[in-house]
């Protein structure tokens, strides 16, 4: 027998979708499965399909359909549907210029009826000649080749735009990532890895949705029918699955990421994030860096090279003051005897060495607000040991009404409880800030008194002497200035009294130079007068 399922909406008779105000009928169609004989079109069964407590009457999904693109009607439409007919287009054009190329290469045609061949049955090998018996005449003329064409140029090229039309469609990138830059930045080289695998990304994220929907399928068919209790064996042990598992809190969904859609770009994103991460360590987790590295090559053993690192520990005074020392963090646990803790480090901050150094005593002054804290929390929750309790007891009640903020409102006895809570919580808070603000008296009239018997807080003693050597700078330079100009005046003077003196020089240069012109024209007329007496005693 062939048996046809129908998932159909039917308006049944009797089972009509009935109106809640005024009870009649709606008309409206409810889903139900219908199962019926294909030769006679008997009706077997007819079953519902949606939630009975479901007010607005939802289709139950029965089938995932893991498809390519949505189709037009139920079926949806795959990747061989859209580009299927370019591919057998391309298949054809490829085939016909095989045959035309097959054809080129071994010609047949036409002989005359009376040669005769021997063996002609058999093909002729290479390098091999028979004989043949031409009646007369040119054995050129007995023969005639039949004008098969060779592969066309212009089918060839027809059948290379339509492969690359398929490929535009698919989103095929030709460029290899290794044939490019070795230099391009890590953006531009995802970029190409996107490109080049955009089908493959869609394919992917489709098939995360597919599976996705079945995965709820399958968590409704176990929150339905699983017993309360369902044991089953693993290699070595026995576990139990309940039912409690698969109600509406948990989600169930796939592992896979679906916007990482190869190894290659999984490597890319590690890469670039443990970059950053090595940009700037203060404000990354490294380790965590540094593991999704390992992770995304695929390393499996990675605690054996990368070991965690390990967790917080208490520790007593003296290492927390080895580790102030070096710069490394600690801090405080409930527990500890915040006392004793907080009397090292008071004794510790008091040595010259850690006054000397700022960032011990950040530290230390950090470790003893967080004990200072926890003591006081220790102490509330001992003042507070009832009202604890029955603030834990209410908090349990409301818990599940915390989802429903409504429902939580039209309950008195709800309201009532939230208000207790509030006022629990304002008395311990209340106490807690009260304890802090004594113990901070005690901690700031200790830390006051250590910095008056080492003579000051050494931050304050660091500034004043920055601020001595500041004006010793000033007064030093303003002593530098004052000889400066001392010295510019005293350059002035003597400049001064340089150029009166060459103007004195330059006048005594100028009289003796006038003397000794005129004692030179006086010489001249002397001798004139001598050569003159001489000439006049000849005549």
């Amino acid at each position: 027998y062939t048996i046809l399922e129908m998932h159909v909406d039917v308006d049944l008779e009797g089972h009509e979708d009935v109106n809640p105000e005024d009870g009649e009928p709606t008309g409206i169609k409810l889903p139900y499965i219908i199962t019926l004989d294909e030769a006679n079109g008997k009706i077997l069964s007819i079953r519902r399909n949606f939630d009975p407590e479901d007010e607005l009457k939802k289709k139950k999904d029965y089938f995932v359909h893991f498809k390519f693109l949505p189709g037009l009607g139920f079926y949806g439409l795959g990747l061989i549907h859209m580009i299927g007919g370019l591919s057998r287009t391309a298949t054809v054009a490829l085939r016909q210029l095989l045959d035309a190329g097959t054809l080129a290469n071994l010609p047949a045609g036409f002989k005359t009826r009376g040669v005769r061949m021997r063996d002609d049955a058999q093909p002729l090998q290479p390098g091999e000649f028979r004989d043949v018996d031409v009646p007369g005449g040119n054995i050129k003329d007995q023969f005639m080749q039949l004008p098969f064409k060779g592969p066309d140029q212009t089918l060839l090229s027809l059948m290379g735009v339509v492969v690359q039309g398929a490929q535009r469609f698919a989103s095929i990138a030709d460029m290899q990532v290794g044939d490019m830059n070795q230099g391009a930045a890590v953006g531009t080289t995802v970029a190409l890895l996107e490109r080049g695998s955009r089908v493959m990304s869609a394919i992917h994220k489709r098939l995360y949705v597919g599976l996705k929907q079945e995965f709820k399928l399958l968590a409704s068919v176990f929150k339905s029918y699983l017993p309360p209790e369902y044991p089953y064996d693993v290699p070595g042990a026995s576990r139990n699955i309940k039912v409690a598992d698969f109600d509406d809190k948990v989600d169930i969904l796939p592992v896979a990421d679906p916007n990482i859609f190869s190894q290659t770009q999984r490597i890319s994103m590690a890469q670039t994030q443990l970059q950053l991460a090595q940009s700037n360590p203060q404000i990354h987790n490294l380790y965590q860096a540094y593991r999704s590295m390992y992770d995304a090559i695929g390393v499996k053993n990675v605690n054996a090279i990368l070991p965690p690192p390990a967790p917080p520990a208490p520790m007593d005074p003296s290492l927390e003051h080895i580790l102030s020392i070096s710069a490394k963090p600690f801090q405080a646990f409930p527990g500890q005897d915040h006392k004793a803790h907080i009397d090292s480090h008071l004794s510790f901050m008091s040595i010259s060495m850690i006054q000397n150094n700022p960032r011990a005593m950040m530290s230390l002054q950090k470790n003893i607000l967080e004990h200072i804290s926890l003591m006081a929390q220790e102490q509330v929750q001992i003042e507070f040991v009832e009202e604890m309790q029955e603030l834990q007891m209410l908090q349990q009640q409301m818990a599940p009404m915390m989802q429903n903020p409504q429902a939580m409102q039209q309950n008195p006895q709800m309201m009532q409880g939230a208000q207790r809570v509030k006022q629990i919580t304002s008395a311990i808070e209340s106490r807690k800030a009260q304890l802090i603000s004594e113990m901070m008296k005690d901690y700031a009239a200790e830390e006051d008194k250590i910095s008056s018997e080492v003579g000051g807080d050494p931050l304050l003693k660091l500034k004043s002497r920055e601020l001595d050597i500041k004006a010793r700078a000033d007064q030093d330079q303003a002593m530098n200035r004052d000889e400066r100009m001392s010295l510019d005046k005293m350059r002035a003077l003597m400049t001064q009294e340089n150029q009166v003196a060459k103007l004195d020089q330059n006048e005594e240069l100028a009289e003796l130079r006038a003397g000794v012109s005129l004692a030179k024209q006086g010489m001249v007329d002397a001798s004139k007068i001598n050569d003159f007496g001489r000439n006049f005693k000849k005549n």
